[in-house]
This record gives C-alpha cells, sequence and structure tokens, in this order.
C-alpha cells in the first residue's frame, strides 16, 4: 500500500510538473521596405550656340539665331538648376562689356519674356547662379543667350565662350 500512495504521489507530481510547463509558441510580421537611388540628371538641347563673328562692342542672342537652348531634368527627383559661365581663353567674363571683358546674359524664357532685351536677362558669372527651381522629372526650363563683344581687344581668333547647366536636388 505505501508503494502505491509512493507511486500516486510521484504520478501525481510528476502530472503536476507537466502541467507546468508552458508551451511558448513565436510569431513574425515583415516591414517590406524598398529603396531607389537618387538620380540628379540634366541634358541641354541642342546644347551648341554659334554667335559668329560679330563686331567689337555688340551684342547678339539666341533669339536672333533662333538657337534657344532647353534644359532637361532626366533625373528621378524634383530638380534645381543653376547656371554659370566661363572666362575664355583671352577675355574676361564680365557684367559689362570692356577692354578685353565680354558679357554673356542669361533669359528663362519658360518664366519671363525674352523678347526684350535686356529685360528679364541677368550677367552670368563664373559662379553658380540659380536658374530655376523645383523642376519635375521630365520638366524643362527654355534658356535664351545673349552675349555682349568686348569694347576692345587683340585677339580676333575664335573665343570658346561655354555656359554650364549644373542639376541639384531640390530640398
Amino acid at each position: 500500500m505505501k508503494s502505491l500512495i509512493s507511486l500516486i504521489i510521484v504520478i501525481a507530481l510528476v502530472g503536476l510538473a507537466i502541467g507546468t510547463i508552458t508551451v511558448k509558441a513565436a510569431d513574425t510580421a515583415t516591414i517590406e521596405a524598398t529603396v531607389t537611388a537618387q538620380n540628379i540628371s540634366v541634358s541641354v538641347d541642342p546644347g551648341r550656340v554659334e554667335y559668329g563673328t560679330m563686331p567689337l562692342n555688340s551684342w547678339k542672342s539666341t533669339l536672333d539665331l533662333n538657337a534657344m537652348q532647353t534644359a532637361t531634368n532626366n533625373g528621378n527627383v524634383i530638380e534645381n538648376f543653376k547656371i554659370k559661365g566661363q572666362n575664355s581663353a583671352n577675355w574676361t567674363l564680365a557684367s559689362t562689356p570692356g577692354n578685353e571683358q565680354y558679357t554673356h546674359q542669361f533669359c528663362n524664357d519658360t518664366d519671363y519674356d525674352c523678347s526684350n532685351p535686356p529685360t528679364n536677362y541677368t550677367a552670368l558669372t563664373t559662379s553658380y547662379q540659380t536658374l530655376d527651381t523645383n523642376i519635375p522629372v521630365n520638366g524643362t526650363v527654355e534658356i535664351q543667350l545673349r552675349l555682349g563683344t568686348p569694347t576692345a581687344t587683340q585677339y580676333y581668333t575664335e573665343q570658346q565662350v561655354d555656359v554650364t547647366i549644373m542639376a541639384e536636388a531640390a530640398s
């Protein structure tokens, strides 16, 4: 009988031990995450202006040449466009023409009337200036340029007077 009671107590203790053991289950959930690399890109069409041979102290524009330039946001984010000019090999870019100084100006023909120079034209500098802001993906900005030759020069060879458009992500 004692062994029966001992057996019952052992079985009861084992049952009690098994009953207090809980089985814990696990569950998961997923956070779907994606990313796209930012692409900043600009192109200019046609990307070339040929002012030709000009007299000293004279002006010519892309309106005169029917050579408007179109900058396009080829990136995948909204962009700001900036613009700058450059010194040539022999002439300095200046706000007004002078001795060995030429002037190059720009006008945002998308936002302003550029048909009556110098109204709405801004002198280019060798530092970036704002051309336009918040250009949507595939959006464009039409640009007119205007060049004034030096009042005097000793250099009568072709001068490279490039204009650079830079795109940056709009904030």
